[in-house]
């Protein structure tokens, strides 16, 4: 394997790695808020944020490297990474609107 492609992998993973950090994270802030612990769930929506916010700083490395005339491979992988972040952007959102309705529910009993 050669040093570039190397060196995408590891974008690649790493891509995968946060995405897969912040989904885990959503889901975690959403069981707490089932158990009324607002406050881990608020803790566990954070780490999804942070993980979201290296994902992107990665994609912004990406883009800026193809904007400067360094094409990046597209293959199999990176359209996984991308869609693992997609996927864990989105339930970082639901997450969110979940969480206020529990809060809803148990402020309304």
């Amino acid at each position: 394997m050669s040093e570039q492609n190397s060196e995408l992998m590891e974008v690649v993973m790493s891509l995968i790695m946060y995405g897969g950090d912040a989904r885990s994270s959503s889901m975690e802030a959403i069981h707490a808020a089932k158990a009324d612990d607002y406050e881990l769930s608020a803790e566990k929506l954070k780490g999804a944020d942070e993980a979201i916010r290296k994902a992107h700083q990665v994609q912004t490395d990406l883009l800026t490297q193809e904007a400067s005339g360094d094409s990046i491979e597209l293959n199999l992988l990176m359209v996984h990474a991308q869609d693992t972040l997609m996927n864990a952007m989105t339930y970082r959102d639901l997450a969110q609107e979940m969480i206020e309705l529990y809060q809803r529910v148990c402020r309304d009993e």
